[in-house]
């Protein structure tokens, strides 16, 4: 049986413990974890380039180690030439380990490979404990050979927790090491 991620055994051993005491839990199964992450990559031109489609799916396989599925227009828009049941992207969605080996990979190698890091927004959480990330250039993943890109694309990362309130997910993902930054507005409206 392989080793449990690293990120896992620092959840279960550092950042459990932190949360209960921090927000005052009076059982353990109250406290916020990560639930899933969902990858989503949008593919708007797949019906004229079929490769489009073929190189989406593979980078995001690589990207993750799990097969993505393919998602297909739910109704025609003609104003953007999208006709019902044509593919127009592809999904992941991780659980258990392979969530925690791919939050590691991103936090510790991917994100660090952004021009001008300087971390990210802390204003994406949706009200109910969920996170939304964007990423522009999926080339910042070491898994993807520039090389072999033909076009930069991004995607859409999202972390799904238990958490009840955007409060108590910023923590627990800020313990589990996301780099979260607060914007210069952000200081001055709240000073």
């Amino acid at each position: 049986m392989p080793d449990s991620p690293r990120l896992k055994e620092k959840y279960q051993n550092e950042v459990l413990p932190t949360l209960v005491e921090r927000f005052g839990y009076d059982n353990v199964m109250r406290a916020p974890r990560l639930e899933k992450i969902c990858i989503n990559k949008g593919v708007g031109e797949a019906e004229e380039t079929p490769k489009l489609l073929d190189d989406a799916i593979e980078q995001l396989r690589s990207i993750t180690g799990q097969h993505p599925e393919v998602t297909r227009a739910k109704k025609s828009i003609s104003n953007f030439g999208i006709r019902e049941g044509v593919p127009v992207g592809v999904r992941v969605t991780l659980r258990t380990a392979r969530m925690y080996e791919f939050l590691d990979r991103l936090v510790t190698l991917a994100l660090p490979n952004v021009r001008d890091f300087q971390g990210i927004p802390d204003r994406s959480f949706d009200g109910h404990g969920n996170y939304s990330l964007g990423i522009k250039d999926q080339t910042i993943f070491p898994e993807i050979n520039v090389d072999n890109v033909d076009r930069v694309s991004g995607m859409d990362v999202t972390f799904v927790t238990t958490a009840e309130t955007d409060e108590e997910a910023y923590a627990l993902l800020k313990e589990l090491g996301m780099p979260f930054v607060r914007r210069e507005e952000d200081e001055a409206v709240a000073a």
